[in-house]
């Protein structure tokens, strides 16, 4: 008798699974696949932010650690604030301390709406690295799948993570390397519109993955790059108190309705940016005629950003001709003793006196006595229509160290150049994201904390922010690898890389362009053993290897010397043996075959 109640019982409920669904139970049945999508911060299940105060009113890992409130505002991630991460506007959530802030991923369904070429995540994950697949729905009744990962919020990786914390509540233990949290893209099916995002469902034994704010990343449709540099490390400064900095930068693409983005990458604390300008440079500091103001977030004279994050102005009234000089200046209210920098600029800027307050919109240069060799916080200028931008990623040869500094004599000057002066192709801006000392497979700057080292984080690390989230991005030229076999890395792990910076292009619909490796034999530590490495990795570039990208481009038979092909042709020599001079940058740039450049037409 008692067999049959239970067995009764067994059926009413198995009657009352909706058809078409499985019986689950805990979290997955909480967010069946078919769920109607909630706003993410409808379904928040669990706390990750606490009060110093009041440690134990959130429980992040499921061991009763979690963020701090007092860091996270101390970093400008405030409730509510608005975080530009590569290119992605997101939005912290609004929660108080010690109240559900962000979604343990499930399955859940989230409505999300956009159009855009990649899907950003806010994320951690607890328990170590969390990886799952997902469905993107879009409006048309499409589908595509993606795969998320989520490095561990205490031991992942400080070269790609968003923000670094201090220290976790609920514990004894003090991280050395503090906790972190990490914006994510996935790719997107090109121009169609999302409707909603399923969030991954892992196994119950992995790791969790945690989802803070998820949006639609749209890289500037209708928007051409005109210049731009990398966040090459994060040095000290100054101190720089209630001063205006005049940033000298050379246009390739021109175009109405500029804007310029600044980035506080690497960064602890937030900046306040209190003004800026735009004008078309006269001479030394002095501007050709008033400058123009920028503001942001529709109207505001400036900016406060947070640390790890960047901002854009508004469009300006603007119009960049080609191949100008620029001056971007920027008003520093407070002190600011680091900043994110691009070191190598060959480009003098110039430094208003210390107190001398906001001189963004001064004609004449008399404000500016000092002047710097680098560029700090700015990292874009784009114009408003155009084909799109090509990116140069690159080490020291693409940065154009031991060219001559203020003549833009770079490769990719030279490149920006002619694609304006043509005709027959579109005139594609021309990105500059060359980093001096750079690699593509190991990190120089380790992406944290204040250094001298300015060499960058690893190609690939970078890669997210300096090619796919630049301002409609249509090709990326990869010429990088001598730092690498110069410093130990084999040539098997460089073409791996390599290949892997192409994959990843490939899934966001770029064309993908690599360069052999220019000779550098007569350089202290180019060996016999480095030229071995060197000739590997050209040899399976123009092998199989080279199967993985659109173009292979021979920049080692261009700059080499025919007599002596380890060394560099001496009319192309700087005299370092290293880095080609102006005449071998200019060879490069124009050995360039455009064509190669354009989808569809190399």
């Amino acid at each position: 008798m008692q067999l049959r109640r239970r067995s009764a019982l067994a059926l009413l409920l198995a009657a009352l699974v909706l058809p078409g669904t499985t019986a689950t139970t805990g979290a997955a049945a909480a967010a069946p696949h078919d769920a109607r999508p909630q706003p993410l911060s409808r379904i928040f299940d669990n706390t990750a932010v606490s009060d110093n105060s009041r440690p134990r009113a959130a429980d992040f890992d499921g061991a009763g650690h979690s963020l701090s409130a007092q860091d996270l505002a101390a970093a400008g991630w405030s409730p509510g604030a608005a975080l530009t991460l590569d290119g992605a506007r997101l939005t912290w959530p609004r929660t108080a301390p010690g109240a559900p802030d962000n979604v343990r991923a499930a399955g859940q369904a989230v409505a999300v709406r956009g159009r855009g070429d990649a899907l950003t995540f806010l994320v951690a994950g607890t328990g170590g690295t969390a990886t799952g697949s997902g469905t993107v729905r879009y409006r048309d009744g499409s589908r595509s799948s993606y795969e998320l990962t989520a490095p561990d919020w205490r031991s992942g990786p400080l070269s790609t993570k968003a923000v670094t914390l201090p220290h976790l509540n609920g514990g004894q233990e003090r991280p050395a390397t503090g906790v972190r949290l990490y914006a994510v893209a996935v790719p997107l099916r090109p121009g169609r519109e999302v409707a909603s995002v399923v969030l991954p469902r892992l196994p119950r034994s992995a790791p969790t993955l945690h989802v803070f704010a998820v949006s639609v990343r749209d890289t500037g449709r209708g928007r051409t790059g005109s210049w731009a540099a990398s966040t090459a490390g994060y040095r000290a400064v100054g101190p720089w108190t209630d001063r205006t900095l005049r940033l000298v930068v050379h246009s390739g693409a021109g175009g109405p309705r500029a804007r310029i983005r600044i980035a506080n990458t690497f960064a602890a604390a937030p900046v306040e940016i209190r003004a800026a300008s735009l004008a078309l440079r006269g001479s030394g500091a002095a501007a050709r005629s008033a400058p123009v103001p920028l503001t942001f977030g529709r109207g505001r004279a400036g900016v406060r950003i947070p640390a790890g994050a960047e901002a854009f102005s508004d469009p300006a009234p603007f119009t960049v001709p080609p191949g100008a000089d620029l001056l971007v200046s920027l008003y520093l209210p407070g002190t600011v003793a680091a900043a994110p920098v691009h070191q190598e600029a060959a480009q003098l800027s110039y430094l208003g006196a210390t107190g001398g307050g906001d001189r963004t919109r001064d004609t004449g240069g008399a404000a500016y006595p000092e002047t710097l060799s680098v560029w700090p916080f700015l990292t874009g200028v784009d114009v408003r229509g155009g084909p799109g931008s090509v990116v140069a990623l690159g080490d020291s040869i693409t940065d154009g160290v031991r060219s001559t500094a203020g003549a833009n004599r770079r490769w990719p000057d030279v490149l920006a150049a002619r694609f304006q002066t043509q005709r027959a192709l579109p005139r594609y801006g021309v990105l500059n994201h060359g980093i001096s000392a750079n690699r593509v497979v190991t990190d120089r700057y380790q992406g944290d904390g204040v250094s001298a080292d300015t060499g960058g984080v690893s190609a690939g690390h970078r890669l997210e922010r300096d090619v796919l989230a630049q301002p409609s991005a249509r090709t990326v030229v990869v010429f990088e690898g001598i730092n690498d076999v110069r410093w130990g890395t084999t040539a098997d792990q460089v073409v791996a890389g390599l290949r892997a910076l192409a994959r990843r292009a490939h899934q966001r619909g770029l064309r993908v362009v690599v360069a052999t490796l220019a000779p550098c034999a007569g350089y202290a530590d180019c060996t016999a053993t480095v030229e071995a490495r060197r000739s590997a990795v050209n040899a399976a570039l123009r092998g199989r290897a080279g199967s993985a990208f659109d173009a292979v481009w021979d920049f080692d038979a261009v700059l080499r010397d025919p007599g002596q092909p380890q060394r560099l042709r001496p009319a192309y020599d700087s005299g370092d043996h290293l880095h080609p001079g102006d005449a071998g940058l200019k060879a490069l740039g124009e050995a360039v075959d455009l064509r190669a450049l354009v989808p569809g037409r190399g």
